[in-house]
């Protein structure tokens, strides 16, 4: 297999199954744009989508139930879907898109062999086709409540997703998701100056360059405007309700 010409400088959406995947209907229902969406997994039988990375052996859904509820939606996908499904091995029960992942191509071109989970593999896949603007969601792997729970790999994505950055690419992950520290409030990103009574808080410069300022050098005082339809109550608008129902 050869990079995909078409993908070069493109916006791709990549979806997986984590809880901040609502922020992509959320995202397309507000206009956000993409060239193509990639779908991890199961989530492809949610969501529209142009491709679908299953880094497992098909015969793991077709021959066992070994990943619970995701096994008869990946059933279905495998047997009759209509878009690629790039996984490690054919499968001669599977229809006609399902694709190898072109993985001695990525290793050699790449040069790197750290790839643990099939996110990974899917970021690694747009590094090589040269994407322009990645948007992540439901790439969370962490999850915050009365405990704390955590699935391995989130290191190898963030690794990636580095390797993208350095390459000129732009990353953009859902806002609630824990990846890259994306929900971490931005009081305590910078370890050791969460610490301080005044903060340290990372900023964009105009020019598009990273730098800090203190939380109380940032703080604004919020202004209400006029003309906000809040109650029943607003003679300022024209016409206004009646006084009497």
């Amino acid at each position: 297999m050869k990079p995909i010409k078409k993908l070069e400088g493109k916006t791709i959406g990549i979806v997986g199954l984590g809880s901040s995947w609502l922020e992509y209907n959320l995202a397309k229902s507000h206009g956000q744009h993409f060239d193509e969406v990639w779908a991890i997994n199961n989530v492809a039988s949610v969501i529209y989508h142009d491709r679908v990375f299953m880094m497992d052996p098909p015969n793991r859904f077709l021959d066992s139930d070994d990943a619970g509820g995701q096994t008869e939606g990946m059933k279905s996908l495998l047997l009759k879907h209509d878009k690629p499904i790039y996984t490690c091995v054919d499968d001669e029960r599977c229809n006609e898109n399902l694709q190898k992942y072109p993985v001695f191509e990525i290793l050699k071109d790449l040069n790197c062999h750290y790839l643990n989970n099939t996110v990974a593999y899917a970021i690694a896949f747009a590094l090589w086709n040269k994407v322009g603007h990645l948007k992540l969601f439901g790439i969370d792997f962490s999850y915050k409540g009365n405990l704390h729970f955590a699935e391995s790999g989130r290191a190898c994505v963030e690794f990636w997703l580095c390797k993208c950055s350095e390459a000129g690419m732009k990353i953009e992950v859902a806002a609630s998701s824990a990846l890259l520290d994306t929900a971490v409030p931005l009081n305590e990103k910078l370890y050791g100056y969460h610490r301080l009574e005044d903060p340290l808080i990372p900023i964009v410069l105009e020019d598009g360059t990273l730098s800090a300022q203190t939380e109380s050098s940032l703080q604004t005082k919020v202004v209400a405007k006029e003309g906000v339809l809040i109650g029943r109550h607003d003679e300022h608008l024209k016409p206004v309700e009646p006084k009497k129902w």
